[in-house]
Parts: C-alpha cells; structure tokens; sequence
C-alpha cells in the first residue's frame, strides 16, 4: 500500500542508536510503502574496509555521500526510499542534500529506555555495542530535533511504529519552503 497522495516518491530516514528497533522497523515500513528500496547504512559503512586509510569521520562522510547519491538514483524512478542509519548531526546536510528533488520526507527518531536497548543487544549478542549506543541515546534526546520526530519503541511493535511514521504528519519534513 503506498500512501503517498500525491504521487511523489516518499523519502523516510529511520535514526535512532542500537537496539531501537531501526533495522526491524525499517523492514517493516519497507514492506509496507513499496515499490521502494531500503538503504542500509550500515552496509554501506561496513564496505569501507578497516584497512582502507581513512579515517572514521572521512567512512562516515563517504557512507553519507553514497546514501545520498544512492536516494538520488532511486528517487529518479519515482520510488519510494527508506534509509536506515544513525543520523547524528547530517540531518540539516541531508535536507539540503536532497532539497531540489520532488519528494516529501519524513524522519522519525527511533528511542527506548535503557532497559529496553540491554535487553534488546543483549538478545542479540551485542554487548559490545552498548556504551555506544546509551551514548548516542543520551545525544540524541539532547537533540533539537527529538521532541518534533522522536518515538520512543519501547512497548511497540515494529508494525505499530512503521504505521505511525507513515500516517502521522508530525514526521513530515519541509525541503522546500514556499
């Protein structure tokens, strides 16, 4: 069901740290407006290999850039693109990045207690990746942004939070101001 009234492709960036439920809701919306592409970032980042000499700034600027360019080449199709990645402080880059496309976006801030991210790593195995994620947690909740397009997951379902990013206005972002 693609719920885009105008027929314009819909561009839908999924944030949030580990453990929120970003991969799974981003399936699960993927599923639900197609025909689209879901762009995982972190594939993406992850094909920067650890011996290629760049920096972490320079992957994460590169991975940016493919995402960008990758949402570009889809959008081109008139098809709908959900991204799946960290957005720490690229969010105003990425508007701009994309602000001459005829596309509507939404951008929702996935969040969870710190409860619900060690039981949800932890079931996964991913304890390595807690403080870093409780780290961006905290980053994230400071961010202007949050109180606009943040959803806390916990005791949701990915179904429940795929539906309200794409019936809930309030995740609507404005590229191009009249």
């Amino acid at each position: 069901m693609n719920t885009n009234q105008r027929n314009r492709s819909v561009i839908y960036l999924i944030s949030g740290p580990l453990g929120v439920g970003k991969s799974t809701t981003s399936k699960e919306l993927a599923r639900k407006v197609g025909p689209c592409v879901l762009i995982e970032g972190d594939m993406l980042l992850h094909m920067l290999k650890n011996e290629l000499p760049l920096s972490w700034e320079e992957k994460l600027r590169l991975t940016w850039d493919n995402i960008v360019a990758l949402t570009r080449n889809v959008i081109r199709s008139q098809i709908n693109v959900v991204i799946d990645f960290v957005v720490e402080d690229e969010f105003e880059w990425f508007c701009e990045q994309i602000a001459d496309l005829d596309v509507d976006l939404k951008y929702m801030i996935l969040l969870a207690n710190q409860e619900t991210i060690i039981e949800r790593l932890t079931i996964r195995g991913d304890l390595d990746s807690l403080e870093r994620s409780l780290f961006l947690m905290n980053k994230m909740e400071q961010s202007p942004h949050v109180n606009r397009f943040g959803y806390h997951t916990t005791g949701s379902r990915p179904t429940e939070t795929a539906d309200e990013i794409v019936m809930n206005t309030r995740y609507d972002v404005e590229l191009n101001p009249l």
